[in-house]
């Protein structure tokens, strides 16, 4: 375990909570990019993995909440932009 691995999954952390309650709260979509989430969604995973494999230890909760948090906020990019293409 790493102090500074934990630093930057908090600081990474703080970021998504925002963007899924923008994306609630405006139900607007735009500048997000699917692609860069579904990259990231990569990271965490290989994250858990490496965790899983070589260094189990709690820290792999908050891979896994970072996860389902990128995973969120792509379903909400997926959801709205839908909604928007369908009614036009």
């Amino acid at each position: 375990m790493s102090l500074f691995e934990i630093i930057m999954l908090v600081c990474f952390g703080i970021s998504w909570p925002l963007s899924i309650a923008k994306a609630l709260r405006t139900r607007e979509v735009a500048g997000k990019s699917p692609l860069f989430m579904i990259i990231v969604m990569g990271g965490y995973a290989s994250g858990i993995i490496h965790k899983l494999l070589y260094s189990h230890d709690w820290v792999i909760s908050l891979y896994m909440v970072n996860l389902l948090m990128v995973s969120i906020d792509l379903y909400l990019y997926l959801h709205f932009s839908h909604k928007k293409s369908v009614s036009r």
